[in-house]
């Protein structure tokens, strides 16, 4: 899984694909996150506000990992396609 993140929105569209992905419910990534059922539903949502300790709880529930890159360059139809 591969997503590229600019927004809340982005990110929590990522975790809800990876949650899906591995056959979980958001009960269960609450149960294996320590992560409240209403905050995942928040965060998939793609609400501000998320803590980043929450935001790594849920990577780590999910055995996933964030990358911190430069911002890609290109033209506005060049970043569409990628979606």
């Amino acid at each position: 899984m591969n997503y590229m993140a600019r927004r809340p929105k982005d990110i929590g569209h990522a975790l809800r694909e990876a949650r899906k992905q591995q056959g979980l419910t958001q009960t269960q990534l609450a149960s294996l996150s320590g992560v409240r059922q209403e905050t995942i539903s928040r965060v998939e949502n793609g609400i501000a506000g998320t803590k980043l300790v929450t935001f790594f709880a849920l990577l780590g529930a999910l055995d996933l990992e964030a990358t911190i890159r430069d911002r890609t360059r290109g033209s506005a139809a060049e970043f569409e396609d990628m979606f």
